[in-house]
């Protein structure tokens, strides 16, 4: 190509954006709204498929079903009707997963290694479906145009931003990750959206734990889940602000780091051992939070006898309907079988005291006016 040629194509380039450049001159907010729908779905499906590329998909069609249920569940209350969302189970250790634009999603092997139970997964899940549900990463990309003008210069020239070139700027958008007050906002969106899809409402906090655990035990991706997160202990406590609200009840007694009790009126429920890098404390979150979520999905009539056990080897699961209640395991003593039949039992029990009304179901904040409308509409 010839000096004059190059001449000629830079300067048209520059007379497309020079109203660009001095509109952002005097105003900083000139790109937001910039990226359509369209564009956002464009750079998602580009950037996932590069991340494809780069690590593989897992081949393993139960799993990959098992985290799209999930995800889909999580992503019907999210709030973005408009896009089709995608959930997939990338082939890496390592520890991490990623939200792209117009809803691909994307969980490394490696975190569902470590956060294995639907709890777990639902508050991962939660969190990136939060960035997608506000749009955090197409306004990283809409605020940071500048650092990537080189690929934007061609799109703008072109009308479009294909191939590479929108794979370029998704990747470096999750590279650069987001700013603590968009994590924040995922957080919540991530307890809301577990809450409302009827997930655990300890999903969150127990994955901000262990996500906390392992920083403290390990070095981390300086990206994706780990990326300008607020300090850990910041996190928590917000997360369980929030979950206050929700009145949740049984209570979790922390008796010490080894031992929690699970507390419902009369009813106790002991925990004194912890699974891997499951602590009591999170087992105790996980069987309270359960029993909330039948509580209030049952609006205080449980039956009894909904309770039952699905066995697998060392480890048996307790299932109320389609929620995943508490796994027991062969380590927790008597083993798992004989442990989860046993406080099958106990569950049956409680559900008796519930519905005589020895135990109360308080309600949310948010079930509280919803009661109230209804009664107004009457």
């Amino acid at each position: 190509m010839t000096k004059f040629n190059m001449l000629s194509i830079a300067k048209k380039l520059l007379l497309k954006i020079i109203p660009c450049v001095a509109v952002v001159f005097f105003s900083a907010t000139v790109f937001a709204g910039m990226i359509s729908l369209e564009k956002e779905i464009e750079l998602g499906r580009k950037t996932g498929e590069q991340l494809e590329a780069q690590y593989g998909v897992v081949a393993d069609k139960a799993l990959q079903k098992r985290v799209d249920r999930i995800g889909q569940r999580l992503a019907r209350v999210c709030g973005r009707d408009e896009i089709k969302f995608s959930f997939k189970v990338l082939n890496s250790k390592e520890i991490n997963a990623l939200a792209c634009p117009g809803g691909f999603v994307y969980v490394f092997k490696g975190l569902i290694d470590y956060m294995p139970s639907d709890t777990e997964l639902a508050g991962v899940l939660g969190h990136e479906v939060g960035h997608v549900a506000k749009k955090h990463t197409v306004h990283s990309i809409e605020k940071n145009m500048w650092s990537s003008l080189g690929a934007i210069l061609v799109g703008v020239a072109s009308g479009s931003m294909e191939g590479m070139q929108a794979a370029m700027v998704g990747m470096t958008a999750l590279q650069s990750g987001f700013s603590r007050t968009d994590e924040r906002g995922a957080d919540k969106e991530g307890v809301n959206n577990t809450v409302a899809a009827g997930f655990n409402p300890y999903a969150m906090l127990i994955t901000a734990h262990k996500l906390e655990d392992l920083q403290a035990e390990q070095q981390t991706p300086n990206y994706g889940l780990f990326n300008s997160h607020p300090e850990p202990e910041e996190r928590i406590k917000r997360v369980l602000s929030q979950i206050a609200k929700l009145k949740v009840t049984p209570n979790v007694i922390e008796n010490n780091e080894r031992s929690v009790t699970v507390q419902d009126g009369k009813w106790t429920h002991d925990i004194n051992i912890g699974i891997g890098n499951t602590k009591p404390l999170y087992r105790g979150y996980m069987l309270a939070g359960s029993m909330w979520v039948i509580k209030r999905q049952t609006g205080g009539v449980i039956n009894p006898s909904g309770f039952y056990v699905v066995e697998n080897g060392s480890r048996a699961t307790i299932y109320y309907g389609d929620t995943e209640v508490y796994t027991c395991y062969n380590a927790d003593g008597r083993g798992a079988g004989i442990y989860a039949r046993e406080l099958t039992t106990k569950l049956r029990n409680w559900a008796n005291l519930v519905n005589s009304g020895a135990i109360s179901t308080p309600l949310p904040d948010e079930d509280k006016k919803s009661k109230k409308k209804d009664k107004k509409k009457k």
